[in-house]
Parts: C-alpha cells; structure tokens; sequence
C-alpha cells in the first residue's frame, strides 16, 4: 500500500462519526450506561474507563468487532479484537488487553511509515 493510500484509509478508518454511527454502551440489554463513542479516539478513550461489565457484554457478543469492521471500516483491528475470545480473559486483563490492541493500532493509523 503506497503513503497516499495509507494516509486516506487512516483518515477514514480516524474519522468522527455522526451520532446515529457512534457506538454506545451497555452493561446488558436494556442497560444504555450513558456513553459512546463517535471516533476511534472516543472508543479507546471510553474502553478506559467504562464500567467492565460494558467490555464483556460487547466483546462476546462481538458487538466491538462489527462495528469496528463495518462503521469504523478497520478489519484489521476487528480481526484482532475477536482474536480475543481464543483467550477468554477476565475483567482487568479483558481492559488492559483491549486498551493495548486499540492503543497499538492507533499508533500504527498516526504513524507515516507503510507497514
């Protein structure tokens, strides 16, 4: 992928989203906790703090991966946010493994350099 091409897919993949795209957070069906996120910046900033109960309802129900695949258009990170259920971690690892795999990607999507 040449730097242009690279620049345009961060770009899109770092946008802010309407409010009808944005991803919003429950503990459980019914149970909205008041958050979203309408960037990628907002999820990994919300994915820090939000009540745990939040991260596991999603992550296994694959909710963070389909919207990261079909609203944010990042499969990359989709794939490796559901590579999580092999691992099945609990509570603080789910956070602290979650925050890392989005934090490194970011990294990645700010960075210039073509991997």
């Amino acid at each position: 992928m040449g730097a242009q091409q690279w620049q345009r897919e961060a770009s899109r993949i770092l946008r802010k989203l309407s409010k009808e795209q944005a991803f919003y957070f429950f503990t459980c069906i019914g149970n909205y906790t008041g958050e979203c996120a309408a960037s990628f910046e907002e999820f990994l900033e919300k994915i820090k703090e939000i009540d745990i109960k939040s991260l596991e309802f999603h992550l296994y129900r694959g909710d963070f991966d389909k919207w990261i695949a079909e609203t944010l258009e990042d499969k990359e990170l989709a794939e490796e946010i559901l590579n999580l259920w092999d691992i099945t971690p609990t509570r603080d690892v789910l956070r602290k493994r979650l925050v890392t795999i989005v934090s490194k990607r970011r990294e990645k999507l700010l960075s210039e350099e073509v991997v």
